[in-house]
This record gives C-alpha cells, sequence and structure tokens, in this order.
C-alpha cells in the first residue's frame, strides 16, 4: 500500500504563514512602513520606538531562531514620530547552520508586510586604513564571498535574475549622509565584504579583501541585500565598524569586543535614525 505523499511547505508559503501570524499580533501599520535590521550590538536601539509591540521570533511559525550573543531575536512595530517602522532585532547566519532560505527568512517577511524601504545595520571590521572603529560606513556596495546565493532555484517570482548595478540606493545614501551632517556626524562610505565564517579573517586573507576593493568585512548583510533587492525594496546599508583589520600589525579580537564596541556605537545611531527616517518617510 502507497502512503500518500504530504505536502511539504515551499520556503516562499513559509514565509507568507509568518507574515499571515503577524499580521494577527501587530497593530494595523499605516502603508509602507520602513524597515530596519540590526545587528550584533546593535539591539538596544529599539529602545527609542514609541508605542512599540513585540512579537517573539517563537511565536512566529517558521521563524528561526537565532543562536549567536546580542540577537534577541524579537519583531518590534513602533513608530519614530509618526511614522511606523518595523525592526528585526537579530538576525539568522550561514555560520550558524542555516540555509539561505532561513538568512533570508526575515527580510523576505518584511517585504511581505509592505516594506518599501530597508535599512539594514550590522557590525563589521574596518578593511580601509584610514577608517576607525566605532565610526559608521554607509555601504556602497558588495562583494558576496560566502559562496551561497538566495536565489538558486529560482523559486521566488521575478525577477528572477535581478540587477545589481545599483543595489544600495544612492538617494538613501544622499538622505544618510545629509542626516548625519544634521546631526554633527560624519559618516564614511565604502564596500562591503561579506564573508562565510565564524572564524575571523587571517593576515592574508585582509590583504586580498583590500585588494579587491573591500572597505569594510562582516558576516552578514550580503545575502539580505540580495534578497530584498529581488523583491523590490530600497536598500541602504549601515556598517558599525567594531575592529580594524590592519594585515601586517594583526590585533585579536572577539566577539565580546565586537558587541562593546557596536554598544557603544548606538547613541550614534539613536542620534542618526530618527532624523534619517523622517527624511526618508519624507523623500519616499
Amino acid at each position: 500500500m502507497k502512503h500518500p505523499v504530504m505536502h511539504q511547505r515551499s520556503p516562499l508559503e513559509a514565509v507568507h504563514a509568518a507574515v499571515g501570524t503577524l499580521r494577527s499580533l501587530l497593530p494595523p501599520a499605516a502603508s509602507s512602513p520602513m524597515g530596519i535590521i540590526l545587528g550584533t550590538g546593535l539591539g538596544q536601539w529599539v529602545e527609542i520606538l514609541t508605542r512599540a509591540v513585540s512579537v517573539p521570533y517563537g511565536e512566529i511559525p517558521g521563524f528561526p531562531r537565532s543562536t549567536v550573543e546580542s540577537h534577541a531575536g524579537f519583531v518590534h512595530a513602533g513608530l519614530f514620530d509618526d511614522h511606523p517602522v518595523l525592526a528585526l532585532q537579530g538576525r539568522f547566519h550561514l555560520y550558524e547552520g542555516y540555509g539561505t532560505d532561513e538568512v533570508c527568512f526575515g527580510v523576505r517577511t518584511l517585504a511581505l508586510l509592505g516594506v518599501k524601504q530597508l535599512i539594514i545595520t550590522n557590525a563589521a571590521g574596518a578593511l580601509n586604513p584610514l577608517f576607525q572603529p566605532g565610526e559608521i560606513m554607509v555601504v556602497s556596495d558588495q562583494i558576496n564571498l560566502t559562496g551561497h546565493n538566495p536565489l538558486i532555484g529560482l523559486n521566488y517570482g521575478e525577477p528572477k535574475f535581478p540587477d545589481m548595478s545599483r543595489l544600495f540606493s544612492p538617494r538613501l545614501r544622499a538622505l544618510a549622509h545629509a542626516a548625519a551632517k544634521d546631526c554633527g556626524l560624519r559618516l564614511q562610505e565604502g564596500v562591503y565584504v561579506g564573508i562565510l565564517g565564524p572564524s575571523l579573517e587571517t593576515p592574508a586573507e585582509t590583504r586580498a579583501f583590500r585588494m579587491l576593493g573591500g572597505d569594510a568585512i562582516g558576516m552578514s548583510l550580503v545575502l539580505e541585500t540580495i534578497a530584498a533587492r529581488q523583491m523590490g525594496l530600497k536598500i541602504l546599508g549601515l556598517s558599525c565598524l567594531t575592529n580594524k583589520n590592519l594585515p601586517d600589525c594583526m590585533a585579536p579580537t572577539s566577539l565580546e569586543q565586537v558587541i562593546s564596541v557596536g554598544q557603544s556605537i548606538v547613541p550614534k545611531l539613536s542620534t542618526l535614525l530618527p532624523v534619517l527616517v523622517a527624511s526618508m518617510a519624507r523623500h519616499a
């Protein structure tokens, strides 16, 4: 006797199920909310949201669980003044053992919840010798060295081969610099290199990544941006530089150091983001 074949939910169907649950748990939001993904050591930023409602990832069907320290694992819906914001406090990484569908689950959820403009933050090491720990870098472009792509299988609709010539919105980058100037801050700008991890890079790798044109390096961002671009989002990347990689005099670093420096950058983000979100909302 043959057993019936059980229908296995596709990755995109799983995202739709998560979106349905979140719509039942979150208050009705205004159209086109802003989306923000918070990286390592940056989760405290959500405390400045008003009228916030928080949903643990564990209450959302299909949502992965972050296993990394400082990634709390919540979806937050709140306001900057009158501007609705959806924030992911915690993300997922290939080095945790997740596949690309899980890594991009959050960004795809935000897109289906109506997000049109997305700010992705992360912690990164500086490759550019002119950059310093504690600074924020606007991402102008990226180099994906993870060996993975979240669109493999061509199962996520059109466009199946999205254009990447302007992956990070020039308009949003300009708004970020203008907002920083209004806040008395100075932002760096450069190319982000995404690697698999979780081991940190060697001096020889650091030298090679710099020769490729990288200004900062980390273990996130690159897959999320590909998925976000394929779903039509306008993307702004902000890398918080937590350490500096100089191949001829490499200093040891640790996750604890990354988290500590990341937390020291939170006041800058707390100053910058309200001004930036308001500017992005006005120019949507």
